[in-house]
């Protein structure tokens, strides 16, 4: 019995020995990955990790160096135009022609597709209605917002209904209303059984909204699981102590050596393991902070997905400015 998506069981997408170097620099080094059907896949690194290169290798724009990959149960060597079939992209840059209007442009696709007039016509009021664009669907593009434009890119992706649906950092850019925006359509495209494979380099968007996470640091995969299962790898409620004076936090960092989980010498911050109970959080204050001088404010958070990126790549989640350009080459 085949499944919804049609793929019978099999991974949406599947990857052995991935690798691709530009130059000198490896910017995927035997990467092996496995993305069920019908989920939200998020992959996550900074600039430079490789997340690009991968997306690009999986729609078939660049070609592995070495490694065997199946997308939407076709293989990527033999059978390219097969999976270009299968997929859709939405890339990190809004590629809208500004002199359509959004009715224009989706109805073009459509045709693009392979749709007769009558069935692109309709695709695209659909897609208007569904994404929030229906009352300007007849103004031009270049009128649309950044948000509206995002919106507008993501359903032309939409219009031939791909069985897998690539977003690679599709909220770059947007403010948090937008942002919102998009995730609420993701969640939608989710529900209606699609396979979704994002990139994002923003810990909560993953957070929020992906089945499962792999996060990627030097061309390798540096941990993989649920959201719920990678935080619960890095230990359970902390205390985040902010002292008040350079001086005061590295006479705490000394104190505390062997028992800090993070610090960060910036922000002046230390993170504590705590069972979060009034008491020992009372007794860690005391012993640190006996005059009431040292201590400018303290929190009690649990583990974020930015705590477990850190945890397994040895620093937060940031621009990696070197590697970016041969990553998007």
């Amino acid at each position: 019995m085949r499944s919804r998506d049609g793929l019978g069981g099999e991974p949406a997408i599947m990857a052995r020995g991935l690798r691709k170097a530009f130059g000198s620099l490896e910017v995927l080094q035997g990467v092996d990955l496995d993305v069920p059907a019908g989920n939200v896949f998020a992959l996550l690194g900074p600039n430079g990790a490789g997340k690009t290169t991968m997306v690009r290798i999986f729609t078939t724009l660049s070609r592995p160096d070495a490694g065997e990959v199946r997308v939407a149960g076709h293989d990527l060597a033999t059978q390219a135009h097969r999976v270009r079939r299968a997929i859709s992209l939405t890339g990190q840059y809004v590629a809208l022609d500004e002199l359509l209007d959004g009715d224009e442009t989706l109805q073009m696709m459509g045709r693009l597709w392979g749709l007769s007039s009558w069935g692109a016509s309709a695709r695209s009021h659909e897609l208007l209605e569904e994404f929030g664009l229906a009352d300007a669907a007849r103004r031009q593009v270049r009128h649309y917002s950044g948000g509206m434009r995002r919106r507008l890119d993501l359903a032309a992706s939409l219009v031939g209904r791909p069985a897998v649906i690539f977003l690679d950092e599709p909220t770059t850019g947007l403010d948090v209303r937008s942002r919102q925006t998009m995730w609420d359509a993701v969640r939608r495209l989710a529900a209606s059984g699609s396979t979704i494979f994002l990139t994002t380099q923003y810990l909560e968007e993953a957070d929020q909204l992906a089945d499962e996470v792999v996060i990627l640091h030097g061309g390798r995969i540096a941990g993989s699981g649920t959201p719920a299962e990678l935080k619960a790898r890095v230990g359970g409620d902390r205390l985040r102590l902010a002292l008040a004076s350079p001086g005061a936090f590295d006479d705490a960092s000394r104190r505390l050596d062997g028992r800090v989980l993070v610090a960060d010498a910036d922000r002046l911050t230390i993170d504590l393991d705590t069972d979060g109970s009034a008491a020992q959080v009372r007794s860690l204050l005391d012993e640190i902070d006996p005059d009431r001088e040292t201590v400018s404010r303290f929190e009690l958070r649990s583990p974020t997905l930015d705590d477990v990126f850190l945890a397994l790549t040895g620093h937060a989640a940031r621009l990696e400015p070197e590697q970016e350009k041969a990553a998007d080459a």
